[in-house]
């Protein structure tokens, strides 16, 4: 039996200190009109990352992400009315993202909070919610949080990203103490932010460390 092979893209940024996603509104059927995740078809000589990327673009005029990994295949026999369709689905996350431009099949595209998503196409709202909790349980255990941010940026800069993706107010002495005492997490640049309003704020960068030991657990580490 033959079937297509689509990707699709879960993205996240922080926008107004609130979790948001990348969706677009379909402008073909099936669910035209119809909020869905930016994705597409695989072409036949295309790489799948290629395609990932391909369709970033295409659907939303963004080019590049801060961090994109696989997410999971979906294949159940329905999912698509239009015949077997398999998808692998990509997390990628977006530091300072810009106002992304609809194109080729969206007739929009726009950033959504999480906390305020409608009814999405196919299984988008499966795949959308595997996404979101993928980031929240890496940034136990990894320094996935810096790829939300810029090149350098203040503890509390890191800190409201971790409020807006695990939904939750941290302490904030108790997050700077774990942060900085965590091995390879990051690393201070020797400079400050400007200081306009207040004392300025030390700067860190993204560290060597790929795993986060001990971890910043949600729950019973004292950050909140």
């Amino acid at each position: 039996m033959s079937f297509a092979v689509t990707v699709d893209l879960v993205m996240l940024t922080i926008r107004d200190s609130a979790l948001s996603a990348l969706l677009i509104r379909r402008a073909i059927p099936p669910y035209q009109g119809g909020s869905a995740l930016p994705g597409g078809f695989v072409l036949p000589e295309e790489d799948l990352d290629d395609a990932a990327e391909r369709e970033l673009v295409e659907e939303t005029g963004l080019h590049g992400a801060g961090h994109l990994e696989q997410l999971g295949s979906y294949g159940a026999p329905a999912r698509d009315p239009r015949g077997r369709v398999v998808t692998i689905a990509y997390l990628a996350l977006v530091p300072d993202a810009p106002s992304p431009r609809a194109g080729s099949d969206a007739a929009a595209a726009d950033w959504v909070p999480v906390a305020a998503l409608p009814p999405l196409a196919f299984d988008h709202g499966r795949i959308l919610a595997d996404g979101i909790e993928r980031a929240r349980a890496k940034l136990e255990y990894t320094p996935l949080a810096a790829a939300f941010c810029p090149p350098e940026f203040t503890i509390a800069e890191l800190r409201g990203v971790y409020e807006a993706v695990w939904a939750t107010r941290l302490d904030p002495r108790n997050f700077h103490r774990k942060v900085t005492s965590t091995d390879g997490f990051v690393e201070p640049t020797g400079r400050t932010t400007a200081g306009d309003r207040g004392r300025p704020a030390q700067l860190f960068a993204r560290g060597t460390a790929t795993v986060l030991y001990p971890p910043l657990l949600r729950k019973g580490q004292g950050l909140s």
